[in-house]
């Protein structure tokens, strides 16, 4: 039965009018005017059979997440569930920030569980996991802990899922020697990844910086998080990154675990980046709208650190996902060869800058490179950008970065920002490549 529940749920149509998040306000700019279901800006309504020909496309670039989502609940059915909404969870497990001493009482006498108490001191939270009582599911025990503390903040342990795709044999293997002729950095450049497992071994970040965090320091490197740091920090023989030998700070989320990317691990991953002063902080992935996820976002917005993070691949009428479509967060889209913003890029008020994101390469597993397409791989360029000018986190800095990559940016589409392209097309011409020599 659950099976015919996750189906049903899942794969209801997506596609809808962009819509807002209560209680959240709208990010800093103009009126954004809504845009057509189908076309690009400024163009003339599609005919039906193109109309017709472009929704099977875009669907069918859409479906990744949501079979990725689908695998997870068919392997391991007893550790995810879907949330009403449809969005994956950890199954049985609520997360409660805060709570009063009085609060968790009434909450152990329902039958809740406390199995992990997380104290995340640079983020002044103190976040619990509790486990809903026997035959309760995670949406009925949300309802009860909220009604138990009417005051109080609960939510699911939402997971979070990559926001790209990599296709492996596309390159052959570089060898690591540096070719490109880069000038030295003026200061040291620090930037931080969430995303899965780096590896270490590959060639392109010979030489580099890199401490990962995670896994109770076991190695699990991923292809993703691969290919993202890569574009980051990489330098090779013929491949550069945006911000080529910067030191990097890797979370690993994901640790090759079936509940890998909880909203939990993300928790923990930035108050390991806020404790490490690093001023930029990359987030390649997407999910839903979660309680503690947007409490730890906004504490580390005031602290003066920037976070990029990919606007998503659901499709260009699709909810926002986040953290791109939080107030102060940096949404990034990704386009073609041609300027033109992918097919299945989400758009609205949370992009905010577009940049390469197909028919580019980057590592990939074992040792060679691949061919990525996706808002994932256009994020970790902007975010390289970004950290050139930044030292250490400091809100005046941040904010002045900022505003040098708007004027830097190329106008695309509408007029002003507009929610395809947002202030324009920055990392033009990145990542760089060499001949094969």
């Amino acid at each position: 039965m659950w099976r015919i529940v996750a189906l049903a749920v899942l794969f209801a149509p997506l596609a809808g009018a962009q819509v807002a998040v209560p209680g959240l306000p709208a990010l800093p700019g103009a009126p954004v005017p809504a845009l057509p279901r189908l076309g690009f800006p400024g163009t003339r309504p599609l005919v039906p059979p193109l109309a017709r020909a472009l929704t099977r496309r875009i669907g069918a670039l859409g479906e990744a997440r949501k079979q990725h989502i689908l695998h997870l609940l068919r392997r391991y059915p007893r550790l995810i569930a879907l949330d009403p909404a449809g969005n994956p969870i950890v199954r049985d497990e609520v997360v409660a920030i805060g709570p009063s001493a009085a609060a968790l009482r009434r909450a152990r006498q329902a039958g809740f569980v406390v199995v992990r108490v997380q104290r995340l001191t640079p983020l002044a939270l103190r976040v619990l996991v509790l486990r809903t009582p026997a035959g309760l599911s995670a949406a009925r025990a949300l309802i009860t802990l909220r009604q138990l503390d009417p005051e109080g903040t609960y939510d699911f342990n939402h997971l979070y899922t990559e926001s790209g795709a990599t296709h492996s044999g596309a390159a052959p293997p570089a060898a690591p020697a540096a070719t490109f002729p880069t000038a030295a950095a003026a200061h040291r450049r620090v930037l931080g990844l969430i995303d899965g497992g780096v590896d270490l071994s590959h060639p392109v970040f010979r030489g580099a910086t890199i401490h990962q965090h995670g896994c109770a320091g076991r190695s699990e490197p991923s292809a993703h998080g691969t290919a993202v740091a890569s574009l980051m920090i990489g330098r090779g023989r013929r491949f550069e990154g945006a911000a080529p030998g910067a030191e990097l700070y890797a979370a690993n989320v994901y640790c090759a675990r079936p509940t890998g990317g909880s909203v939990t691990a993300i928790a923990r991953a930035f108050a390991w980046l806020v404790r490490r002063a690093v001023p930029v902080i990359n987030v390649s992935l997407v999910g839903p709208a979660n309680a503690l996820l947007h409490a730890v976002v906004a504490r580390v917005l005031q602290r003066g650190i920037l976070i990029v993070a990919a606007v998503g691949n659901d499709g260009p009428a699709a909810p926002p996902l986040y953290p791109a479509a939080y107030p102060g967060v940096i949404g990034v889209t990704a386009v073609g060869p041609h300027r033109r913003v992918l097919f299945e890029a989400e758009r609205g008020p949370q992009v905010m800058f577009a940049a390469p994101g197909a028919d580019i390469e980057a590592a990939s597993l074992p040792r060679g490179y691949a061919r990525v397409r996706g808002t994932s791989f256009a994020a970790p360029l902007v975010s390289g950008l970004l950290a050139s000018r930044l030292r250490a986190p400091a809100p005046a800095a941040a904010r002045a970065a900022l505003q040098a990559l708007i004027h830097r940016a190329i106008h695309l589409g509408r007029p002003g920002r507009n929610p395809v392209y947002g202030y324009g097309l920055v990392a033009a011409g990145l990542p760089r490549f060499a001949e094969l020599r």
